[in-house]
C-alpha cells in the first residue's frame, strides 16, 4: 500500500460482540501501517468480543463510546462485518447517526461483509453502487442501492467488499480512499 495517511484519525465502529475478528484486525493493521491512528468505537465502554465466524475469538479494548464522539473527530470510518455486529449497531440510533454523519461530511467510509446493513439503516445507500456479503443483496437493493458481486467496489469515497476473502483489496482501497480525503459525492446520499 503506497498511500500515506499519516496523522489521520480513523474510527472503527463495532458492537460489543459479534464483529468478525479478521475484518477488524486486517483493516486496522493496514490503516495503522499507512500512518493513520485507528480508534475502536463501540456502544459501550470496556472491551468488544471478536468472533471467528460463530466462535469467540479475542477481545479488544474500546477507545471511545459512540455517544461521546462525532464524525467531526475523525477523517474516515471503517465498518467491519460479522452478522451480529451490524445487526446490533443498526438498532442503536447513536451508531446509525454516527455512520450517517460521515456521508454528510463527505468523509471516506469502508464497509465489509454484513456492515452494509448499518449503511442501509443510515439511509446512505440510495443511488450508490456497492457490494456486500451476498445475503444482503435484497436488503440493499430495497434500500435503493445498485448491488454488484465484486471483490471490492469504490463509489466516490465509499469502499465495500463481500467478506474475508476480499480483505487484501478492501484494505488497499480503504487506505487509498482515506488518502484522497473528502469526496464531495459522499454527501449526495446523506
Amino acid at each position: 500500500m503506497t498511500a500515506d495517511i499519516t496523522g489521520r484519525k480513523v474510527a472503527f465502529l463495532v458492537a460489543p460482540e459479534g464483529v468478525e475478528q479478521i475484518e477488524l484486525t486486517e483493516p486496522w493493521k493496514a490503516i495503522e501501517n499507512a500512518g493513520a491512528m485507528p480508534e475502536l468505537v463501540s456502544t459501550g465502554a470496556g472491551t468488544v468480543q471478536g468472533f471467528n465466524h460463530l466462535d469467540k475469538a479475542d477481545t479488544f479494548p474500546v477507545d471511545k463510546v459512540v455517544d461521546d464522539v462525532s464524525a467531526d473527530d475523525y477523517d474516515a470510518l471503517v465498518l467491519p462485518g460479522g452478522v451480529a455486529n451490524p445487526d446490533f449497531l443498526r438498532t442503536k440510533p447513536a451508531a446509525v447517526q454516527f455512520a450517517h454523519a460521515f456521508f454528510a461530511q463527505e468523509k471516506p467510509v469502508a464497509a465489509i461483509c454484513h456492515a452494509a446493513w448499518l449503511l442501509a439503516e443510515a439511509d446512505v445507500v440510495r443511488g450508490r453502487t456497492l457490494t456486500s456479503f451476498p445475503s444482503l443483496k435484497t436488503d440493499l437493493v430495497n434500500a435503493g442501492a445498485e448491488w454488484v458481486d465484486k471483490e471490492v467496489v469504490v463509489d466516490k469515497g465509499l469502499v465495500t467488499s463481500r467478506g474475508p476473502d476480499d480483505l487484501p483489496s478492501f484494505c488497499a482501497k480503504a487506505v487509498e480512499e482515506i488518502g484522497e480525503g473528502k469526496h464531495r459525492a459522499q454527501a449526495r446520499s446523506a
